[in-house]
């Protein structure tokens, strides 16, 4: 029987986790026999730095996407316009749910979508939360994916945020942080002696960076061997500002290195990955990552980081700084400065659902499910 070719739809303007996701999805499919072809938005050059393999990407201007093919099952990754959407009145619409819901807000696909699917069991919850229920059971998770561009020897300073052209601020932070990072290109990255923290990750709002160092910056503050590098962009000049306040009091033990196109090199120039706050968080595929590229993490100890993490093996969980006032953090850190360390040796049979072939093992079988309930 032939299968239908799977169109994907992915018009975002700028690359985030949901991108990264978008190419391993293709692959995947790819990889289990299934046609496929992805829909991105005309000049979104990002996306020739991410490893598609043999799967074609067709650009498009934004509010007008061709018609996809009679049979075809419709994937769609990221927010799309209405009008998009209304082509795509009756046709079997799957949605790829890559953000938890916190808030009645949400993309307007996931309302449309005849069945969504979700990449961690807490995504599946907050959409049961918020009165979505056409939702697969099953949820898929992630593999950890690193092609993002070229390999580089060490990090390199890239660009500190992504400007909001339509706010004048950002236009004109963006043209002295550029002049700025010339002087930064300088400068090669060194690890600093002590332990080195790390954020590997897009600084956007929903990883609440200000909150969670608002809380743990006191207790950094005690801890003089421990430095915070943080590799990623900021989404706006204001979300860039607001974690450089939260992190002020550790002076020149922080640096930003802006975004990386090698994001392996980022996870092993430090010795634990921190995570953001966890609620609006969906999957945590940098702590993924982060533990396939030998690093161990630290993040709190709820989900999703509970559900994708093995505490002491994978790296170590701390209560919420907002319900104990890092105490539990402390303690972590204080045991991890006097010799304690995960097994991540021992993480591989935790890892293996996370490696390609048994992601697309589930992508597989979700799709043939899919298929028979569109027929």
């Amino acid at each position: 029987m032939q299968r239908p070719t799977i169109v994907q739809f992915n018009l975002s303007p700028t690359l985030g986790g949901a991108e990264v996701y978008t190419a391993s999805f293709s692959r995947a499919l790819a990889a289990r026999g299934w046609p496929t072809r992805v829909i991105v938005a005309h000049g979104t050059h990002f996306w020739n730095d991410l490893d598609f393999g043999s799967v074609r990407r067709d650009t498009i201007a934004r509010a007008s996407p061709p018609l996809p093919q009679s049979g075809d099952i419709i994937v769609v990754h990221a927010p799309v316009a209405s009008a998009v959407l209304a082509t795509l009145s009756g046709r079997f619409l799957v949605g790829v749910a890559h953000q938890a819901l916190y808030d009645g807000t949400r993309p307007a696909y996931y309302d449309r979508a005849d069945i969504l699917l979700a990449v961690s069991r807490h995504v599946i919850d907050t959409l049961g939360r918020y009165g979505l229920t056409r939702v697969h059971p099953t949820p898929l998770y992630g593999v950890a994916d690193f092609a993002r561009g070229p390999r580089e020897q060490a990090p390199q300073a890239g660009p500190l945020f992504d400007a909001d052209s339509r706010k004048l601020r950002d236009r004109v932070m963006g043209v002295l942080e550029r002049s700025g990072r010339a002087f930064v290109l300088q400068r090669r990255y060194e690890r600093h002696p002590g332990l080195t923290l790390g954020v590997v990750s897009r600084l956007a709002p929903l990883k609440q960076f200000p909150d969670l160092f608002e809380c743990l910056t006191p207790v950094l503050v005690r801890h003089p061997g421990v430095h915070i590098d943080l590799f990623g962009a900021a989404v706006g000049y204001k979300s860039l500002a607001a974690i450089r306040t939260a992190l002020k009091p550790l002076g020149s033990r922080v640096r930003f290195w802006g975004r990386q196109r090698d994001v392996a090199t980022a996870y092993r120039a430090i010795d634990y990955l921190l995570t953001g706050m966890p609620e609006r968080e969906a999957l945590g595929l940098n702590a993924i990552e982060s533990c396939v590229a030998g690093t161990p993490v630290l993040a709190i100890s709820a989900p999703p980081f509970s559900e994708t993490m093995k505490d002491g093996l994978t790296g170590f969980l701390y209560t919420d700084p907002r319900q104990d006032a890092g105490a539990d953090f402390d303690r972590v850190l204080t045991a991890i400065e006097n010799g304690s360390r995960p097994q991540l040796a021992a993480a591989d049979t935790h890892l293996e659902r996370f490696t390609f072939e048994r992601f697309a093992d589930r992508l597989d079988a979700v799709m043939n499910e899919i298929v028979e309930r569109a027929a």
